[in-house]
């Protein structure tokens, strides 16, 4: 490889595109010409860094003599396969300006697609401006076989999706060999595969992927961002998860689950980066073009570049509306959806990329280029709609082709189900697609995604087991995590072998999960709910990659039942058409297609009237859901009181489905024909 070396020979390159691009081949040992083109307007000298695939020794420092604006390029023939590059940048080091160049350390290249190895900060190497510090990027360029197959194009409506950790999922999972556990390939295992299609899921949301590091912090304290959640790479996926080459696993596990019918997106975080606040490491962005690529205070119109803003939470915020970051964040939603055939994205902290001027516009050009793009419009786009800056809360702001968490729809299915007063109102709207905020006539239901967990809180088996978080575990003395859980644990805190205990529980979190499944809107379900997974009262597992976060696939009978009622659910709300398109008389939106129409009653059979719904005492509701066109109808009851409820049917030869609190919430064998019923106390029942 040394004596390789000076075969190399560099030209001026192209400008275009940005990053490192292979131009040829020249012969069957792969010796390679690649183009490197790099935004760096402020550096007074960029340098490109080539070090040995195997020891990352360094092999060549390759001065770029060339630059067209803002855009410095070079490029080089003679590389052999596997060499690995960063870059040097040189110019000011003056905070005040926002200029923090520092040529004596090496950077990750923002377009990087490959890294050589997981990348770890470490303080000594750092301080010593050792290049072993930083991960390198991989010049190597492969074909992927994708074997004919094609996205799954799953309707927006009919979408079920199911959130994942790559290395939780199969840690411990018993059928996934050990050299595969907690990597991508462990993910598409055939067992993995199976187990989410008898579930009945659409859809595969990944935790980040893209590679990311641990924050200084956590190293000290012996953690690590289990989550991903602070991004080093928009663009390689995560060494982390690879057994041998994390681009060739991560495209095989995409075809394998387009092959199994189900599509593959990513939680992504554009909001900010690894390289955190004023005080943070120089990793790639700020050490090329700081000033350029991050939002920083002003004060009277005038920028104080010495520090950035904070509407992350994470010490930094991407400045998305800069049109060179915005080319960034764009280019890497193609490559993902082209070069990786991901088939959409939820966006972490959206508001943060619409913001233009510092605030939140729902006009913002990173909708407009999205909206008219012919590949990112047919992408699942789903919003965090929310951050921690001003105004950062954008529920139902998002354009009408998005889809939104939709934490009320949460938060209120919990308040209901435990029996808090004065719920019911704001509980049927939630439940039938939450119509305030995702307006009738301009967008359809399925904008709203509702979910009873995320990975950011309890699990389903926590939120009925623990009254309060407890996450000592997470070093920051139990002050981490939200407070605010809505959560009840049925007289004992944590684990309980108490019968009663553990039938109310499961009977809880049956009620909430057929609440769920019987919404309007995009459905959610947090992965090892269907398994009971505790993360024994920790509602912040973010730094906890242990046992505690991942999934544990060996299930008592209790637990088994559960799953077993989950499948059920998600098969009811696919043989049903009004659970997943509910388009009634009075909403425009859908001129096409069933209309349906909803009756309100009370459990007397009488007609619910205007007064009715302002009853705080009142938990539970009666109405039935008619298609216009068939006269087929479904009733449901909902009763959160801790009393029966005499229940009197509407005059018609209604036949039971399932009720939560008999036989385990499963499908009766035999309809049970029926005009009167006894409700039990915190329970649903579905009838037709």
């Amino acid at each position: 490889m040394n004596q390789h070396i000076a075969l190399l020979t560099s030209s001026v390159g192209s400008a275009a595109p940005l990053g490192a691009t292979v131009v040829r081949t020249d012969n069957a040992a792969g010796i390679s010409c690649w183009n490197f083109a790099v935004f760096a307007p402020d550096a007074t000298a960029l340098t490109l860094c080539l070090f040995q695939p195997d020891t990352e020794e360094l092999l060549a420092e390759l001065t770029f003599t060339a630059r067209t604006g803002e855009i410095w390029h070079l490029q080089i023939s003679g590389i052999e396969p596997g060499t690995l590059y960063a870059f040097k940048a040189d110019g000011p080091c003056n905070a005040e300006t926002g200029l923090v160049f520092d040529g004596e350390r090496v950077l990750l290249d923002p377009y990087v697609k490959q890294l050589n190895r997981s990348l770890s900060f470490n303080e000594r190497l750092y301080r010593t401006k050792s290049h072993y510090m930083l991960a390198k990027g991989v010049l190597h360029s492969a074909e992927f076989d994708w074997q004919g197959t094609v996205k799954p194009g799953i309707a927006r409506e009919k979408t079920v999706i199911y959130e994942a950790h790559v290395k939780g999922m199969t840690m411990l999972h018993p059928e996934v060999p050990e050299e595969l556990r907690g990597t991508y390939l462990g993910l598409c295992h055939p067992a993995v595969i199976k187990h989410l299609q008898q579930l009945g899921i659409t859809t595969l949301q990944l935790l980040p992927v893209a590679a990311f590091m641990s924050e200084p912090r956590l190293n000290k304290l012996q953690l690590s961002n289990y989550w991903g959640y602070n991004p080093v790479s928009f663009f390689a996926p995560e060494p982390r998860y690879q057994l041998n080459d994390a681009v060739t696993e991560f495209k095989t596990l995409v075809r394998s689950y387009h092959q199994a019918g189900i599509e593959v997106i990513l939680d992504v975080v554009f909001n900010h980066t690894a390289e955190a606040g004023e005080d943070g490491p120089l990793l790639s962005f700020r050490g090329l073009a700081n000033k350029h690529y991050y939002l920083f205070e002003s004060h009277a119109d005038i920028t104080d570049f010495s520090h950035n803003c904070n509407y992350t939470g994470c010490g930094n915020t991407l400045n998305v509306a800069n049109p060179v970051v915005q080319k960034l964040v764009l280019d890497a939603l193609r490559y993902w959806l082209t070069e990786m055939q991901v088939d959409g994205f939820r966006f972490d902290l959206a508001t943060t990329l619409a913001r233009e001027h510092k605030r939140f516009t729902p006009y913002a050009a990173f909708f407009q280029i999205i909206a008219q793009d012919p590949v990112l419009s047919s992408a699942k786009l789903i919003a965090e709609p929310w951050d921690v800056g001003p105004m950062g809360y954008q529920l139902g702001q998002f354009p009408p082709h998005w889809s939104e968490l939709n934490d009320k729809c949460r938060d209120t299915f919990r308040a209901f189900w435990r029996a808090d007063k004065g719920v019911l109102p704001e509980f049927t709207t939630r439940l039938l697609g939450s119509r305030d905020i995702f307006q009738k006539h301009h967008k359809p239901a399925c904008c709203s995604v509702n979910y009873l967990t995320y990975h950011d809180g309890f699990t389903l088996h926590d939120l009925v087991s623990y009254k309060d978080k407890h996450n000592w575990l997470n070093g920051e003395e139990n002050r981490d995590g939200h407070g605010h859980n809505l959560s009840c644990n049925h007289g004992v805190e944590g684990p309980s072998k108490d019968p009663t205990v553990l039938t109310n529980r499961y009977l809880h979190k049956r009620n909430l999960v057929a609440t769920l499944m019987l919404s309007q809107g995009m459905i959610h379900w947090l992965g090892g709910d269907e398994l009971s997974h505790t993360q024994r009262g920790n509602n912040n597992a973010y730094c906890q990659d242990n046992d505690i976060s991942w999934l544990d696939w060996h299930l008592d009978s209790d637990e088994e039942d559960f799953l077993n009622f989950v499948r059920q659910m998600l098969t009811f709300r696919r043989t049903y058409g009004c659970f997943q398109q509910l388009s009634l008389l009075d909403d425009s939106y859908q001129l096409h297609g069933d209309k349906h129409q909803i009756n309100w009653y009370l459990p007397d059979g009488s007609e619910k009237q205007q007064h009715d719904w302002h009853d705080p005492e009142r938990f539970s509701c009666v109405f039935q859901i008619s298609n216009k066109a068939n006269k087929n109808s479904v009733l449901f009851v909902f009763n959160a009181s801790d009393q029966l409820l005499n229940l009197h049917l509407p005059e018609r030869a209604w036949q039971q489905l399932f009720d939560t609190s008999v036989n385990k919430g499963m499908l009766q064998k035999q309809a049970i024909p029926l005009q009167q019923y006894q409700q039990n106390a915190h329970s649903i029942s579905v009838w037709r």
